[in-house]
């Protein structure tokens, strides 16, 4: 367990910032990319293919490809995963990230050509097909994007009392793509993007860099976000505390965080009730 964060007295000291995590923390991820593939397989399904097995398969093809794909080590570093590869466009400077952009057009035909083969191999023309799906699924997962719930009125709660950072993993294109649709920016004065440094969570220099940025102490920060290992480890790393959005992942993985709650909504009470407890 990372152990409560004390300043140089050996006392807790308040809280002036919070960093929030983006994915699955104040916007949907994981549950917009079911949608997508839910809608790309209800198109498929034309194609006489069964639509739950047709998602199934996308889903697999697309781990497989990507985990033994050129671009792994590389996604894996900066924090880009197998989904985000089906849709980002990836219109980086960064010749990692260029890399990674010639590679994903094709793993995406292979992804979904590949599931319709599985289902079906009197499918003609499956290569076009597949071409033809992988757009639909960007499209649907770019339609779906939402915000996690009251993540807007939270954050509207916060402003006006704490210095607000974001501290995401990704490609910057697609991670700003994200950003600007959800129109939670203004809150923020400060965001850092995995993909433009170089390093990703739980790396202890990229919240240094950002705690700067926020012209704050480590000990007088808080990170928020729902992964115990990239957040949670992270700002344990870094000398920060953190508060676990527990959401998907097991309540037993390590490190264990300073606070937890079930809905951003928690979050504003929390952060009074820390400050009131350094006091």
């Amino acid at each position: 367990m990372c152990g409560p964060i004390q300043g140089n007295t050996g006392e807790l000291m308040e809280i002036k910032a919070i960093i929030f995590d983006l994915d699955d923390t104040l916007i949907a991820d994981e549950s917009v990319s079911r949608m997508a593939f839910e809608e790309v397989g209800t198109k498929a399904a034309r194609f006489g293919v069964k639509k739950g097995e047709f998602v199934r398969d996308c889903q697999t093809l697309a781990h497989g490809l990507w985990t033994s794909g050129p671009c792994y080590a590389y996604c894996e570093s900066i924090g880009i995963s197998a989904f985000e590869c089906l849709w980002g466009q990836f219109s980086d400077e960064q010749e990692e990230l260029q890399k990674l952009r010639s590679w994903a057009i094709p793993f995406r035909e292979a992804v979904f050509s590949g599931a319709l083969r599985q289902q079906s191999s009197k499918i003609s023309h499956s290569h076009s097909v597949g071409s033809e799906l992988s757009e639909e699924f960007g499209k649907a997962r770019r339609k779906f994007q939402k915000l996690m719930p009251s993540a807007k009125e939270v954050l509207a709660c916060l402003y006006p009392h704490y210095r607000l950072g974001m501290l995401t993993n990704g490609a910057p294109s697609l991670q700003r793509e994200k950003i600007a649709a959800s129109g939670l920016e203004p809150f923020f004065q400060a965001i850092t993007i995995s993909g433009e440094k170089g390093i990703g969570k739980p790396m202890a220099e990229i919240f240094f860099q950002l705690v700067a940025e926020l012209d704050t102490l480590p000990s007088e920060v808080i990170m928020v976000g729902n992964s115990k290992e990239r957040d949670i480890a992270g700002a344990c790393n870094a000398g920060i505390r953190s508060v676990w959005l527990r959401a998907f992942e097991s309540g037993d993985l390590q490190p264990q965080p300073q606070a937890e709650i079930s809905a951003l909504r928690e979050l504003p009470a929390l952060v009074m009730e820390m400050n009131a407890f350094s006091s």
